[in-house]
């Protein structure tokens, strides 16, 4: 498989992926509301890339949005989020990938809370989860 995961091949990344992650990191798709394995997970940790595992989300940048995804106010640092203009479906919004990688993870909403006031809006297929370690380990 291709070092780098830009250069991987359609055909490596269904081998990566299972079918729901390929559908929603490699071509855009989006899970069911109130479907996902994360969008009302609570543990303290880290959200990684499914298709690559680079960290995007702090668990304590996640908060309940009320729309069945997983949200967050923030990415882990400056450059792990990657934000694009998406007109698809004859809307305007603002489509949030991996930065390592490029799969999609969901949309970006001027609607969130303090402190930065946005949404980021995330498919639990795009996320993979690393627990914080444990106190005096």
């Amino acid at each position: 498989m291709a070092t780098d995961p830009r250069a991987r091949s359609d055909a490596e990344w269904r081998e990566a992926l299972t079918p729901e992650q390929y559908a929603v990191c490699r071509c855009s798709a989006t899970e069911p509301a109130f479907t996902g394995e994360y969008w009302n997970h609570k543990q303290a940790g880290t959200y990684t890339c499914a298709a690559c595992g680079a960290p995007l989300f702090a668990s304590d940048a996640k908060y309940d949005s009320g729309t069945g995804w997983p949200s967050y106010y923030q990415p882990v640092a400056a450059g792990a989020v990657s934000e694009h203009a998406d007109t698809s479906h004859g809307m305007r919004r603002v489509e949030a990938k991996c930065a390592k990688c490029e799969s999609h993870l969901g949309h970006v909403f001027p609607d969130g809370p303090r402190p930065t006031g946005l949404r980021y809006c995330i498919n639990s297929a795009s996320l993979g989860f690393e627990p914080a370690a444990a106190a005096g380990s």
